[in-house]
């Protein structure tokens, strides 16, 4: 039986830990939610360390705990965040615009279901092909291009539901969201 290698893993989690945070971040939408959903992907990944064939997918083996731990708490549990109706108002001019652009696109994106936010979320912010895509949700590329189609859409028609010219935010503002 191959050995854990501490000293890799803690080598792995330095590096790839703030990547991984980021992308937790988006799948469940709340910081410290984030950090235990993290923990839980990082313990599982320490406990399988050993059987990992090659060490340099231990990231894509980790982004795959993440959404598939994400989406079993979500059918576990409903704890998530309800997106409100209502649009806050700009405070500012400038830059106070991009923040309700933010609020916007983070509302819409809160209120799509766990799988389809994971797979917009895994394509878009992690620019991830749908190959690579599918293998983190487990599901066939035709499963993919299916959800990230139904969760664009679903995007683009609440966010022209609060104004019409927010609909080119899409999907280059994903990867504003956490700036």
């Amino acid at each position: 039986m191959p050995r854990r290698d501490p000293a890799a893993f803690a080598e792995f989690v330095a590096a790839r830990s703030g990547a991984l945070h980021r992308s937790a971040y988006l799948m469940v939408g709340e910081r410290h939610l984030a950090q235990d959903l993290l923990q839980e992907a990082l313990t599982k990944t320490y406990v399988a360390w050993p059987r990992l064939r090659d060490p340099a997918k231990a990231e894509a083996y980790t982004r795959k705990v993440i959404t598939t731990t994400a989406i079993s708490w979500y059918r576990r549990r409903s704890w998530q965040e309800r997106p409100s109706d209502t649009i806050p108002e700009a405070s500012h001019e400038g830059h106070g615009d991009d923040l309700v652009r933010r609020e916007w696109v983070w509302a819409a994106l809160q209120a799509l279901p766990p799988r389809q936010r994971a797979a917009v979320v895994l394509r878009y912010y992690e620019d991830l092909t749908e190959a690579q895509t599918a293998a983190a949700l487990g599901c066939a590329v035709g499963t993919v291009k299916s959800q990230v189609h139904a969760a664009l859409a679903s995007l683009r028609k609440t966010l022209d539901s609060h104004g019409g010219e927010q609909i080119d935010l899409l999907p280059g503002d994903l990867k504003v969201v956490t700036r």
